[in-house]
């Protein structure tokens, strides 16, 4: 078989087009690149829709940790110190059988149980607990001269925080959680340890990593690969992140902007 047609038989095989059988035996370069490269499409989906929906969420609870009213201050206090006081693989396990629990008496809940909706909401949580703090960290670092500033202009309310506010928050707040979305593209291969299951052998990319692992003894082959994926994607991450950065900081001059800066996370 050419390195072609493995391509277009196992290329698209995680959402289920293309070849249902996996190989058995004899394994090429070609089909562990293929298949692993495959599996990616998981890891890229839960990324960016967890990111894409958690931001909003984040905003929520930065907005509500830095309110004075205790009834908005409080939930988003303990919802952002259990998310990010828990381990994620730990929230993946309880939130598989809370699913599982729902799913006996309520049908509606079966979806949940799948790694693509039920996988996909703790993700959603945990990103947002975590950009949450990030974001409330960078609210409380805005230049009071830019608050006194709106007052003088005569804003208030929603207008402040939609013209001067929100724009300084993200602005302070975007090089650190460019660090949190490429941390969070890592910390989908956690999906493949956690109890949702891979309907039919459509696993993530560290699924189709550890079966050639397993499958050939020799894990020095396809880590490496599924390793060279992620580095791409957070090449890709880091490339649109500094754009949008770019955008934020493009008012200010050139020695006040604020620098991506990338630190090694040792542990979530």
């Amino acid at each position: 078989m050419s390195c072609l047609q493995t391509i277009q038989d196992y290329g698209l095989r995680s959402i289920g087009l293309g070849e249902r059988l996996l190989p058995k035996s004899d394994f090429t370069l070609c089909e562990q690149f293929t298949l692993i490269g495959s599996g990616m499409i998981w890891n890229v989906y839960f990324g960016i829709m967890a990111l894409a929906t958690g931001f909003f969420l984040a905003t929520a609870l930065a907005v509500g940790k830095a309110s004075s009213n205790i009834w908005l201050r409080k939930p988003s206090e303990w919802f952002i110190f259990i998310f990010r006081g828990s381990p994620l693989f730990i929230q993946f396990f309880f939130a598989y059988f809370l699913f599982l629990s729902l799913k006996k008496p309520y049908p509606m809940f079966d979806g949940f149980t799948s790694a693509w909706l039920g996988a996909l909401i703790v993700l959603f949580f945990n990103t947002a607990a975590y950009s949450g703090e990030i974001f409330y960290g960078a609210l409380r670092s805005i230049p009071k001269g830019d608050i006194e500033a709106a007052d003088a202009y005569g804003m208030s309310g929603w207008s402040r925080f939609r013209r001067v506010v929100w724009p300084t928050t993200l602005r302070l707040a975007w090089p650190a959680y460019t660090n949190e979305a490429i941390f969070l593209f890592h910390a989908t291969t956690l999906v493949f340890f956690s109890a949702f299951p891979a309907w039919q052998q459509r696993g993530d990319a560290l699924y189709y990593a550890s079966y050639f692992a397993d499958k050939t003894f020799n894990p020095f082959v396809p880590y490496p690969i599924l390793a060279f994926y992620f580095i791409l994607l957070t090449l890709v991450v880091i490339g649109g992140f500094g754009l949008v950065n770019k955008r934020l900081n493009r008012h200010l001059p050139a020695a006040k902007k604020a620098k991506m800066q990338f630190r090694l996370n040792l542990a979530r």
